[in-house]
């Protein structure tokens, strides 16, 4: 951590299908100094795809969604691009990363959304589908995002300290990301979910609406209230405040872990898990591309190592935050780092590598 200017870092192990260990280690903030401790609140950056993964496969299971239907049937939002191949993504392109959309747009205000290969074609590591398939669950379930999450996974997992949103006691425990080791500017580096949170829960509070609440519309209407109260470029459209299931999942490690838990294998599952062949399907390669050196699963990654095969996803939110999650469903084990700092990767190669004895990829786009 002091090789790589990492101040924070929270750890958790998975033995036997259940949390065995977590940790923090250093501060939530180098200037204040705040402690990293069991209530310490991480953003997880990307790390929160696999867990939006896991609610679709929920109303997968549900009946709610067909993987294999294209989403304009459900929801065809304004800012898509009017081309063939819109027609044809489905939630299964989404969560395999084949969609062939970008990861983001440049100017999601202006720009229209277009893929740029044919879907199921090509690996595209996309923000933006998962954003779109994001809106689709709204359309399903009437309720946003953290709202479904809350109902269908946290409150039935004990995540307690797991949300995609923002309030004041996640903004008192979440960490703050510090500038690469390599980088020498003064001061701290821009916080953009915070920054931009902060502005839109000031509307939040004048409407009555917790941001937990917000959907897709909701941020529509509060978009130029929160503008005139934001810094120029902070906030562009209605994406830049709301709960976001590609990259704003907030929570400790320990809970994170808790999640890792329902990817074992294991005899019993509660009535809300995922049923044991959809809990399969996920770590199951979904699209044969040749020469890719990873797997795509639904919503994980994949590999095999000597010991069999791993699921495992990255997280860099800002180049400020860096974390991994790594688990191995048939030997019931797995890791999560997460980390303040923009070379925590630095921090969780070697942690991983040191606890597994895996050099796997941090970030596959």
């Amino acid at each position: 951590m002091q090789a790589f200017a990492v101040p924070g870092v929270g750890i958790a192990v998975v033995e036997d299908g259940e949390v065995a260990w977590s940790r923090g280690f250093g501060m939530t903030h180098a200037v204040t100094r705040a402690p990293v401790d069991a209530h310490t609140v991480f953003e997880d950056a990307s790390l929160s795809k696999p867990v939006f993964a896991y609610l679709v496969m929920q109303l997968v299971d549900q009946g709610l969604i067909d993987l294999d239907r294209p989403l304009v049937r459900y929801r065809r939002m304004d800012y898509l691009a009017d081309h063939p191949w819109i027609e044809l993504i489905t939630a299964r392109d989404v969560l395999r990363h084949s969609t062939g959309l970008p990861n983001w747009r440049k100017a999601p205000a202006t720009e229209k959304l277009v893929p740029m290969v044919k879907p199921g074609t090509r690996i595209d590591y996309s923000g933006e589908a998962i954003f779109w398939l994001q809106l689709v669950v709204e359309t399903i379930t009437g309720q946003s995002l953290d709202e479904s999450m809350q109902a269908h996974l946290f409150g039935p997992a004990g995540m307690k300290d797991s949300s995609y949103t923002w309030n004041t006691d996640l903004a008192a425990r979440s960490v703050y990301g510090h500038r690469r080791h390599d980088q020498s500017e003064p001061g701290m580096p821009p916080q953009m979910f915070r920054e931009q949170w902060s502005i839109a829960q000031q509307v939040a509070e004048r409407t009555g609406k917790p941001l937990s609440s917000w959907k897709y519309d909701d941020a529509a209407r509060a978009l130029p209230e929160v503008m005139a109260l934001a810094p120029a470029g902070l906030v562009t459209w209605p994406g830049d405040i709301m709960a976001n299931a590609a990259a704003s999942l907030r929570s400790t490690v320990q809970d994170y872990a808790t999640f890792l838990t329902l990817m074992m294998a294991r005899k019993q599952h509660g009535s809300w898990e995922v049923a044991e062949a959809t809990r399969q399907a996920m770590l199951t390669p979904q699209i044969g591309i040749p020469g890719r050196w990873t797997e795509k699963g639904l919503g994980w990654n994949m590999e095999q190592t000597r010991d069999g095969p791993v699921f495992y996803h990255s997280g860099s939110n800002g180049d400020i935050f860096k974390n991994f999650a790594v688990g191995d469903a048939q030997r019931r084990r797995g890791i999560v780092v997460l980390t303040n700092g923009g070379s925590g990767s630095f921090v969780h190669q070697r942690v991983v590598r040191a606890a597994t004895g895996y050099d796997l990829l941090s970030y596959d786009l």
